[in-house]
C-alpha cells in the first residue's frame, strides 16, 4: 500500500469494504479482496506545486522596472508611486502536457502569373505542447495561463504552501479543461501549418499528462496621486505578469496625432494614387493596382482606429504578458489576405 495518508474512502464494488485514497493515486487497491479501481474526479488528480524563487524585495524591484519600461506610462510614476500593501498567493491551474501529432491536409495559396491558385497539401507536425488555464476566479489578478516549460514542478504540500502565502482552492470541471486544452491544441496545430484554407485535421496525442498546478504569484498594490493600481510578479522567475499603470498623456496625444495623420494619408493620397494607375493602365496590371488601392484603405484605416483606441483607452495602461485571446469579432489576418487573394484573382479576370 502507498503510506501517503488517505484522503477519503470508498466503498469496494465486490465486497462492499471501505477502499482508502491517497492523495493523488490514480489506481487503488481494495485491502480486503484485492480488486483494483480505477479513480476518477478531482483525487484522481496529479497536483504540483512551482517553487517560490523571488522574495519580496525582489517583487518590488520588478514592480519598478516595470513602471519605468514602457512609455505609456506617466513618467513619474515610478518616483511618484508608494507601494500600499504586498502578498503571496498561490493559485491553481489546470495543466495539460502532451506529444501531439497531427496530419493536416488543406490547400496552399500561390500567386501565379498575376493569378491566385489553391494547391492541395498534405502536413504532418509532431510536437510538444503544454496548456494551462485558471482553476479559479482570477478576475482580481488578471493571470489567465502560466508558463509550463522551465518551471520546476514539486509535489504538492498544501502545509507549506499556506505557511507561505493565501493558497486558492480550485473550482470548475476537470473535463471542462481538458476540452479547452484540446481545442487550444487543434488551433495551435491549424496555425503551425500555415496553410490558407484546411479541409481536415487528424490528431493524436502521446505521453499526455493532465494536472494541477499551484502557482506563486506576488500581488503588489501601489498608489500614485490618489489613484489605486496594482502589478502581479511570477513568484519563480520575477517577471510582471499582469500589471496596470497611469498612462502618460504626452504619448496619448502623440499616437492620436501620428497615427490619424499616417492613417489618413495612406487611406485618402496612397489609395487615390493606386486607383488613378489603374483607371490609367488599359487593362495592363489594372486588377492588381486595384488590389494594392483596398490593402492601403484598409491599412490605413486600422491604423486610425488604433491611434483612436490608444488615445481614448490610454489614461490607464495595461499590460498582460500572456495577451487573452482575441475576440471573435477580430479579422484574423491570414483569413483577410486569403479573402484579398480572391477579390485579386477575380478583378484580374
Amino acid at each position: 500500500m502507498n503510506e501517503k495518508e488517505p484522503v477519503h474512502g470508498l466503498t469496494c464494488p465486490r465486497c462492499g469494504g471501505m477502499v482508502p485514497i491517497p492523495e493523488g493515486e490514480l489506481i487503488v487497491r481494495c485491502p480486503f479482496c484485492d480488486l483494483r479501481s480505477m479513480v476518477r474526479g478531482e483525487r484522481g488528480l496529479q497536483r504540483y506545486q512551482v517553487p517560490q524563487r523571488i522574495d519580496r524585495q525582489r517583487a518590488v524591484q520588478a514592480l519598478q522596472g516595470f513602471l519605468k519600461g514602457h512609455r505609456a506610462i506617466a513618467g513619474d510614476a515610478a518616483k511618484t508611486a508608494t507601494l500600499n500593501e504586498s502578498f503571496l498567493v498561490y493559485l491553481p491551474f489546470w495543466a495539460s502536457w502532451a506529444r501531439v501529432l497531427a496530419w493536416i491536409f488543406g490547400q496552399e495559396r500561390v500567386q501565379h502569373d498575376n493569378r491566385t491558385e489553391y494547391r492541395p497539401k498534405e502536413i504532418k507536425i509532431a510536437q510538444d505542447m503544454t496548456w494551462s488555464g485558471a482553476a479559479c476566479d482570477v478576475g482580481e489578478f488578471g493571470v489567465t495561463t502560466i508558463p509550463l516549460i522551465d518551471q520546476a514542478l514539486e509535489a504538492f504540500n498544501a502545509d507549506a504552501l499556506h505557511a507561505k502565502g493565501m493558497v486558492f482552492e480550485p473550482v470548475g470541471s476537470v473535463s471542462d479543461a481538458q476540452t479547452a486544452a484540446e481545442q487550444e491544441f487543434n488551433e495551435r496545430l491549424s496555425g503551425a501549418s500555415h496553410l490558407d484554407r484546411v479541409s481536415q485535421t487528424f490528431v493524436r496525442s502521446v505521453r499526455r499528462r493532465f494536472g494541477l498546478v499551484y502557482y506563486p504569484l506576488w500581488v503588489l498594490r501601489y498608489l500614485y496621486r490618489g489613484r489605486a493600481f496594482q502589478v502581479v510578479v511570477d513568484g519563480f522567475s520575477g517577471q510582471v505578469l499582469y500589471g496596470k499603470a497611469p498612462g502618460s498623456t504626452l504619448y496619448r496625444a502623440a499616437m492620436l496625432v501620428g497615427g490619424m495623420a499616417l492613417g489618413a494619408f495612406l487611406t485618402v493620397d496612397i489609395s487615390a494614387g493606386a486607383f488613378a494607375l489603374a483607371a490609367n493602365s488599359n487593362g495592363r496590371g489594372g486588377g492588381f493596382l486595384v488590389f494594392v488601392g483596398i490593402v492601403v484603405i484598409v491599412t490605413g484605416a486600422g491604423m486610425m482606429l488604433s491611434a483612436y483606441r490608444r488615445f481614448r483607452y490610454g489614461e490607464h495602461y495595461e499590460f498582460r504578458r500572456y495577451g487573452a485571446r482575441a475576440s471573435q469579432g477580430m479579422l484574423d489576418p491570414r483569413k483577410l489576405l486569403s479573402q484579398m487573394g480572391d477579390m485579386q484573382s477575380w478583378l484580374n479576370r
